[in-house]
């Protein structure tokens, strides 16, 4: 840790001028999105993890140190094992905001926006009513999304699509309405045994789609869309990795019409 504090000094003293504006950290880019568009310009928003990574899964930078030194507010989903503790060291006046649960279909979405705009509030009270008008702008546009998913969703009749999702997909696939015969865990705690169960039950309720979870690893999924002569489809959970899901609005959508675009081919109905 004396290296560390050491670090921070020669950043911090090299960052002068730098971040005149207050900082604002989320470790992912879920709630690093929902910051930025409720925020505005008058906060600088940063992101630490790289879209397409799991923040399970991230070892940090020299600028975090930094940038982490820094924030005034801090949004995190609990997983950074490392957070608490490097904050606690060189960060403790840090407004810790542990967001838990998830954040991949409108209601979950709606929650986690509503508590990132009270956070912003109560840190930046002069600024809390810009906040609250533009969580309402951003909820009506997800109320706007939702209502034209359903309705695709319904002309598709995906009640009557039996699919296998990735666990982490599934309040999505709940959300469209897909028949979910099974789930599955993270691909590193699947087995060969695992694949042929669930090939197996998905032969038996005729699983035409395998949803997958991109973050979590997709070749269990790839092998069993193929053992089942199913639709693999890779979904993200988090905005950036597949093109047009710049934020969490357009990755809902992109996510909606990979979906919809898999069962059209199925159903051999054209795309509009």
């Amino acid at each position: 840790m004396r290296t560390t504090r050491l670090l921070l000094l020669a950043l911090l003293g090299l960052s002068v001028g730098v971040l005149a504006q207050p900082v604002v950290i989320a470790t992912s880019e879920v709630f690093g999105s929902l910051a930025r568009t409720l925020a505005g310009e008058e906060i600088l928003v940063i992101t630490i993890i790289p879209a397409g990574f799991c923040p399970a899964h991230y070892d940090l930078r020299p600028s975090d140190f930094l940038f982490l030194a820094k924030a005034e507010v801090v949004f995190y989903h609990g997983i950074e094992t490392w957070l608490d503790r490097f904050l606690a060291n060189v960060n403790p006046e840090a407004k810790r905001v542990h967001l838990r649960g998830p954040w991949n279909y409108p209601e979950a979405l709606a929650e986690k926006a509503r508590a990132v705009a009270a956070a912003l509030g109560e840190r930046f009270p002069e600024k809390a009513s810009l906040f609250q008008e533009r969580l309402a702008r951003f909820l009506e546009e997800l109320a706007a999304l939702e209502e034209a998913v359903q309705a695709r969703a319904a002309q598709l009749n995906l009640r009557e699509v039996p699919a296998i999702v990735m666990v982490w997909q599934e309040g999505f696939a709940r959300w469209l309405g897909l028949n979910i015969v099974a789930t599955y865990p993270p691909e590193e705690r699947l087995t060969l045994k695992d694949l042929a169960t669930l090939a197996q039950k998905g032969q038996e309720a005729g699983v035409k789609l395998v949803i997958d979870n991109l973050q979590s690893g997709v070749s269990f999924g790839g092998r069993l869309a193929h053992a089942l002569g199913a639709s693999h489809v890779v979904l993200t959970n988090f905005p950036g990795p597949i093109p047009r899901a710049v934020d969490m609005l357009s990755m809902l959508r992109v996510n909606a019409e990979l979906v919809f675009a898999a069962v059209e081919a199925l159903q051999g109905v054209a795309v509009p």
